[in-house]
């Protein structure tokens, strides 16, 4: 294929509005419609992975536009009837279908691409940990818009029907929405047997920073993709219905292959990376090479927590502070240790806190751990938080309500300032004795803290 040939079929075909569709369709979504995408640290532009997922996850709504722009291009020859001229020629099927696949494949891949470009330069100048795990999440995408384009296009081709680009458009919507999985839990749970959810080119929302797809995972929907790229070109120079069948050879040997590569349980396809996962210290205070640099403002507060902690727990109080990495359902029990304070910054308590406010919240972390998850899209449990600020109003010497939650100040004073007050008006002894009792109840995740301060008064 020559590139003025190649020029020709960019300025005579719909190619070009695909690539279109696919950039302002991609960026409308992710700049005009608030979301998880912004939010938190699985953020678009945080880390590479999640930039990765989420360009993915935008497949659902462009890889129908994708199949239905291809079919409306594979009606070009029937629409001006042409068929008998151009197979009346000495020059290949295949050399013309391979002109408009190619024109076709490239505007589709350049838009992809542009898009990852562009949030991988955002990614560039936030994130410290840098790695390549990400390109095979990518470049997956980019394959299945121009598999679904050359679908779309022998589809087209061979039913040269009006109604056929829209039929296209909307089965392979409801073809990926079917199939997409539910993005509630950690790891995703898909609405039908997994192996075949991971037929579509679509991802689930990104939950956690840490997860990322198995090898096995790309593996299988290369496979898959390129079965379906095949097929789509088989159709598009095909001219007999026998070949037309034929051409569908590519597309079912495909998914008998991948229906034995793909992972059958959700658990093997959302795996957590363990090279993001690895622990970088600084003496007992531990994060995420994920989340490197936030090690320097982490350190020195979690160590005068340890030592706080230590002081007032004795032999009970954790040795350490280290960022949880266990994957959980949405609305799930957060990792529990009895030897660790275990931080999630997708917790606004501790993400958004500095200096002192970071080492109180550290200290209600160490004191009462939270058995009620609490992120962008989920606010914990009153009675937990109130429970926090005084074992670290306690500790410290004040009560002070603590920053970053859904709650507010007035909230958290109105419940805590009773027991606050009724818990300091004890001896010491006492004092220290219900201390102990709302820790070992907060680590049960059992017994209710909160009515241990309270000396077993009922909420």
């Amino acid at each position: 294929m020559n590139t003025r040939v190649l020029r020709t079929e960019l300025r005579r075909s719909v190619a070009p509005w695909a690539g279109v569709v696919i950039l302002a369709g991609a960026l409308s979504f992710l700049y005009l419609l608030p979301g998880l995408w912004w939010n938190g640290s699985v953020r678009w532009t945080a880390q590479w992975t999640s930039m990765a997922m989420w360009t993915r996850s935008l497949l659902v709504l462009l890889w129908p536009l994708v199949v239905g722009l291809g079919a409306l291009q594979g009606l070009r020859d029937h629409r001006s009837r042409m068929a008998e001229l151009l197979a009346s020629t000495p020059r290949p099927a295949r050399h013309r279908a391979a002109t408009l696949a190619g024109a076709t494949a490239l505007t589709n891949a350049s838009a992809f691409v542009f898009l990852v470009l562009l949030g991988a330069a955002q990614v560039l100048a936030y994130a410290e940990y840098a790695h390549l795990g990400w390109l095979p999440i990518s470049l997956v995408g980019v394959l299945s818009l121009v598999a679904g384009a050359l679908l779309g296009m022998g589809v087209g081709r061979a039913l040269p029907s009006a109604l056929t680009p829209p039929v296209m458009a909307v089965g392979a919507f409801v073809f990926t929405n079917v199939l997409r999985a539910a993005s509630e839990p950690a790891v995703p749970e898909p609405a039908v047997p997994n192996r075949l959810s991971l037929l579509s080119p679509s991802v689930a929302q990104v939950r956690e920073v840490l997860l990322t797809l198995s090898p096995s995972v790309h593996v299988g929907q290369t496979v898959w993709l390129l079965g379906l790229a095949a097929t789509g070109f088989a159709l598009l120079v095909a001219a007999t219905p026998r070949t037309r069948l034929l051409a569908l050879s590519p597309v079912l040997a495909g998914a008998a292959i991948v229906l034995l590569v793909l992972p059958s349980d959700p658990r093997r396809t959302y795996v957590v990376d363990e090279a993001a996962a690895a622990m970088v210290c600084d003496g007992p205070v531990c994060v995420t090479k994920t989340h490197q640099a936030r090690l320097a403002d982490l350190a020195g507060p979690g160590k005068k927590t340890l030592r706080l902690l230590r002081d007032t727990l004795g032999g009970q109080a954790p040795d350490s502070i280290r960022e949880s990495t266990a994957p959980r359902e949405q609305g799930g029990t957060p990792e529990r240790s009895r030897t660790a304070v275990l931080v999630d910054f997708d917790d606004g308590m501790i993400a958004t806190a500095t200096g002192e406010n970071l080492t109180r919240a550290l200290l209600a972390q160490g004191m009462a751990p939270h058995c009620n998850a609490r992120s962008d899209r989920e606010s914990g449990q009153m009675y937990e938080i109130a429970t926090q600020s005084i074992a670290a109003g306690w500790v410290l010497g004040g009560l002070k309500p603590l920053g970053g939650t859904v709650h507010s100040v007035a909230d958290q004073l109105e419940l805590a300032e009773p027991v606050w007050k009724k818990l300091t008006a004890l001896p010491r002894a006492e004092q220290l004795s219900r201390i102990k009792a709302m820790h070992a109840a907060a680590l049960s995740c059992k017994d209710d803290g909160f009515s241990a301060l309270n000396g077993g008064a009922s909420q």
